[in-house]
Formats: C-alpha cells, sequence, structure tokens
C-alpha cells in the first residue's frame, strides 16, 4: 500500500503525538490512520449522499 503526506499544524501534531503515546498506539501515523478510519466507516454505512451530508453536518465539518 503506498503513502500519502498530509500537512498537520504543529499544535495539532504535538496533541496527535502526546495522545498516540498515551492511547499505545506505536507512532502518530497509526493514531492518525485509526482516527480516519473509524470516522470514515460511519460515513460508509450511509445509503445516499443526502444522508452523508447529513452525518457530515452532525459531526461538524459542514454547515
Amino acid at each position: 500500500m503506498g503513502a500519502v503526506k498530509v500537512k498537520l499544524e504543529k499544535e495539532l501534531y504535538e496533541r496527535v503525538k502526546k495522545f498516540a503515546g498515551l492511547a499505545g498506539y506505536s507512532s502518530p501515523e497509526e493514531f492518525i490512520t485509526h482516527c480516519l478510519d473509524k470516522e470514515l466507516s460511519k460515513l460508509d454505512e450511509a445509503q445516499s449522499e443526502e444522508e452523508i451530508k447529513k452525518k457530515l453536518k452532525g459531526l461538524g465539518y459542514i454547515s
């Protein structure tokens, strides 16, 4: 599997690094991957584009 680089603000990365260590992840990247996968799985359950938009609004990602 290939990798893609994503830029984060330094303050956010420091928080990720802190909580990744506390939660027992082997790296901040593993923690981020797990978090993204968990959130995306919620959207995978949606049956339509409208339902996806509703879920994103409920999560605060769009208004």
